[in-house]
């Protein structure tokens, strides 16, 4: 009889801090055990910028802030069964999202790169313009969080979630017995 297929686990970081990335890292010792357990593919973790076959789960920290975030998360969703949205950037925005405040006004992307390029009191731009190479991937409107973009499967809130929380989730998820997060899961005092 035939070896067991291991799972295949894919990660990505869009717009945050890759903060998500090092809470799995938290995982510490258990993290040995769990790539026993797991094939990863596409992810930092393992220098794979592209899918090399389907994956069973999905992990995503960030929101999407520009174009290429939102085509690596749609990628995400074609090549996983399972999406995971791992904190509060890919939950709700996070802190990238705090732009969305300041774009409620005229011009707003406008005034918004003015400022962080040219304007900015620490600013030392001495060409005086923003950066337009065809090679950037263009600004969205606003930050979106990914259920905005596309289905999300489960949520691991938390910014960033501790590696017990991250690790106790996959494993539940993997085993095939996650049904939500207890109430004291996310306790803080």
């Amino acid at each position: 009889m035939g070896e067991r297929r291991k799972p295949r686990l894919a990660t990505v970081s869009l717009a945050g801090c890759f903060g998500c990335h090092m809470a799995i890292l938290d995982i510490d010792e258990r993290l040995v055990g769990l790539m026993q357990a797991v094939e990863f593919d596409r992810s930092p973790l393992t220098d794979l910028k592209t899918f090399t076959r389907r994956c069973d789960i999905g992990i995503i920290e960030g929101g999407c802030c520009n174009e290429e975030n939102v085509h690596v998360l749609q990628d995400f969703r074609r090549n996983c069964d399972v999406l995971i949205a791992l904190g509060q950037c890919a939950i709700m925005g996070g802190l990238p999202a705090m732009r969305n405040a300041i774009m409620q006004s005229e011009a707003p992307l406008r005034e918004c790169l003015e400022e962080a390029y040219i304007t900015g009191a620490y600013i030392r731009n001495t060409t005086h313009q923003i950066p337009n190479d065809p090679a950037l991937p263009l600004l969205l409107d606003r930050v979106y969080p990914c259920s905005e973009v596309v289905e999300i499967d489960y949520q691991i809130p938390g910014c960033a979630p501790g590696g017990d929380i991250i690790f106790e989730t996959l494993s539940s998820i993997l085993a095939g017995r996650f049904h939500g997060f207890s109430r004291d899961s996310f306790k803080f005092d």
